[in-house]
């Protein structure tokens, strides 16, 4: 089995910033990938951004040049620094990873979700 914490979320103003943490334990031999998704009421989850564990990384539009995604290897982590944030990105954010377990399957696992809420 493979835990998930997630912290960071809260309330803030536009234009301002947060960063959410997600830290995985537990039966994994190697993370895949890890990503952040968000949901808002009444709308689908959709990708916010993404890390393959060799590197390479995704973005949705609507957060490119204003979200990054980074990585503790060390501490199975993954960061998403949000700055210049906006009402609409308002939702729950789940983080979600794809590893491989010490027993050799390939599992997918998620968070339970923190709340961004971004409202003057």
């Amino acid at each position: 089995q493979v835990q998930l914490v997630e912290s960071g979320g809260g309330l803030v103003q536009p234009g301002e910033s947060l960063r959410l943490s997600c830290a995985a334990s537990g039966s994994i031999f190697s993370i895949n990938r890890m990503g952040w998704y968000r949901q808002a009421p009444g709308k689908q989850r959709e990708l916010v951004a993404r890390i393959i564990w060799g590197g390479s990384t995704n973005y949705a539009d609507s957060v490119k040049g204003r979200f990054t995604i980074s990585r503790d290897n060390a501490k199975n982590t993954v960061f998403l620094q949000m700055n210049s944030l906006k009402p609409e990105d308002t939702a729950v954010y789940y983080c979600n990873t794809d590893v491989t377990t010490s027993l050799g399957r390939r599992l997918s696992y998620w968070g339970q979700g923190t709340q961004v809420t971004v409202s003057s």
